[in-house]
């Protein structure tokens, strides 16, 4: 705590300062607007000082990294000790071609990868589903079967690697078929490393790559957990999911909030299953956005640590030091990036990187200049991964760890995101926690006022997109843009004629039927599901049955 007599003396100097020097020059020339804001709507005051963090207590507020309440960081060296992992999310059209790319991102210096999943795969359905007319390869990489997946990660040690996977509904399939790969490899669960993102209420609020209703897609979420925590040990079980929030149109404030109250809900689902809250949670993970807003957003992750922290110790007694910390990835904010004078977006990409790293991040993604526009093509996911190598290497701010701790600036606005998303928590928990606060739709309209609101001051010239609605130019269209070959359906169509002309189809029969009935028991569905890949059923049959027990969900918001 500061010493009054400290204040009282800094806030006289303040007063004198304002009315001998500052007036004078706001008489003279006022400033740029009358009020400042983050993009939170947090008003940004012209200096700060001790006066703004008065009750600030060094030991309980920041403490030291890799000490609770983990403000400064998760590990007591950070990047002294190890650079985060540098994670390149890649994939389109067939597993041949995102297996090449994988290889080259290898060669450039990445450290771990990230598959991309086309949308029928996101959404449980083969390629030759006449609903993934027009997406096969799209968006990702078309996964139908194990086969797919054997050809993914051809000449790729699993051990070797980490591996993140973008997938929700049907993480659990994917999980499966990695676990088959792996061991054909002759690698033992225990021995995989790499997390899948497996948040499905985030699908609900913000992107919608939904299967099946809330509840049975907790009940496959905590079967993970479970099967997890007895099996794999380095396998980060969920990556509850900031970043799309964010990218809906959330404020830094509301991804806090939204994403922490998510994670509560699977931790409460997880302890109603029965698991202990030690034996799952020090595998969760999370992902986050990493904005514009350079220092709020630094504020925005160390905030989140901390409030993240507290909610594991008090809230649910949690006694493992590693069941509190806030682990996570971050990827720069894809709706920033511009189709206008697309170079521009490798200046935005390095400031988000940049805050990601002040933040301490785990993990990192940085979008390629091109990604308004198309897939990133080879030059551009170099320069991507480029602009991290010099953040690592050339800035110097991963030689010290929490650099910007003590910045009167960045330890209010850390105060003042996490009492702001402590405030939206609570509102949850009134209305019964996250899964309810997303069927009455109270998320969802927060995060849409939001986004109403940025766009309005982007419209109206309150917010400056350069090259957008000011220091436009006049460009040519873009050339040298990747295209997915619309053949990719027709290849993926014969592979799995192939699959099922090949396969022992009286042992898929026998599976899919164990898979029906062993979800209309409580049983874990993992061992199960690990049975249908190895017998080459494909993604679709496999989510075809679960469709069958658990339907559909259907989307009814009333706000």
């Amino acid at each position: 705590m500061i010493k009054k007599e400290t204040l009282s003396k800094i806030s006289q100097h303040k007063e004198n300062w304002e009315k001998n020097t500052l007036n004078k020059v706001l008489n003279k020339r006022p400033e740029r607007k009358e009020k400042f804001f983050t993009g939170s709507n947090i008003e940004v005051d012209r200096v700060y000082t001790e006066l703004d963090i008065q009750d600030f207590d060094y030991v309980n507020d920041l403490g030291f990294p890799g000490e609770y309440p983990y403000t400064r960081g998760v590990q007591p060296t950070m990047y002294r000790g190890r650079l985060w992992t540098m994670r390149q999310y890649a994939g389109f059209g067939t597993a041949e071609e995102s297996n090449k790319r994988y290889k080259y991102l290898l060669s450039q210096g990445q450290t771990g990868l990230s598959v991309a999943f086309d949308l029928p795969t996101q959404i449980g359905y083969d390629s030759d589903h006449p609903l993934s007319q027009g997406e096969v390869g799209k968006v990702g990489v078309a996964i139908d079967s194990l086969k797919d997946m054997e050809i993914l990660f051809e000449g790729i040690p699993l051990d070797k690697v980490s591996t993140s996977m973008t997938i929700n509904a049907p993480a659990a399939i994917l999980l499966a078929m990695y676990i088959a790969l792996a061991e054909k490899q002759g690698i033992t669960p225990d021995g995989l490393s790499g997390t899948i993102q497996n948040d499905i209420l985030k699908e609900y609020i913000a992107r919608g790559t939904y299967i099946f209703p809330p509840e049975p897609s907790m009940r496959l979420i905590t079967d993970i957990f479970e099967y997890c925590s007895a099996h794999m040990p380095k396998w980060n079980t969920i990556s509850i999911s900031g970043y799309h929030i964010r990218e809906a149109g959330a404020t830094a404030v509301q991804e806090v909030a939204f994403t922490l109250a998510n994670g509560i809900a699977y931790v409460e689902a997880a302890i109603k299953a029965g698991l202990s809250v030690d034996d799952f949670a020090p595998r969760l993970s999370f992902f986050f956005n990493a904005h514009n807003d350079l220092l709020e957003e630094v504020a925005k992750f160390r905030a989140a640590r901390r409030l993240w922290a507290k909610i594991m110790k008090e809230r649910f007694k949690a006694e493992n030091p590693k069941s509190m910390m806030l682990r996570f990835h971050t990827q720069t904010a894809g709706s920033t990036l511009t189709a206008q004078q697309p170079d521009n977006n490798i200046v935005r990409v390095a400031i988000q990187a940049l805050a990601a790293v002040l933040g301490g991040t785990q993990s990192l993604h940085t979008n390629s200049r091109d990604e308004a526009l198309a897939l990133p093509t080879e030059d551009s996911v170099r320069i991507a991964l480029r602009t991290q190598q010099i953040i690592a290497h050339e800035s110097g701010v991963a030689e010290t760890i929490d650099p910007l701790a003590g910045s009167y600036y960045v330890e209010y606005l850390t105060n003042t995101i996490e009492q702001k998303a402590l405030e939206y928590i609570e509102k949850i928990d009134k209305l019964g926690g996250a899964p309810r606060a997303i069927e009455k739709g109270f998320i969802q309209q927060e995060i849409q006022n939001s986004a109403y609101g940025y766009q309005m001051e982007v419209e109206q010239g309150k917010r400056i997109v350069v090259g957008v609605n000011k220091y436009q130019i006049e460009e040519e269209s873009p050339k040298g843009l990747l295209k997915v070959d619309p053949s990719v359906r027709k290849l993926q169509e014969e592979k799995i004629r192939q699959l099922k002309a090949t396969r022992d189809n009286d042992q898929v029969a026998v599976v899919l039927q164990e898979l029906r009935d062993t979800a209309e028991t409580d049983e874990n569905l993992m061992p199960v599901i690990i049975k249908c890949v190895k017998a080459y059923c494909t993604l679709g049959e496999i989510c075809d049955a679960l469709r069958t027990v658990f339907g559909e969900y259907k989307a009814s918001i009333n706000i």
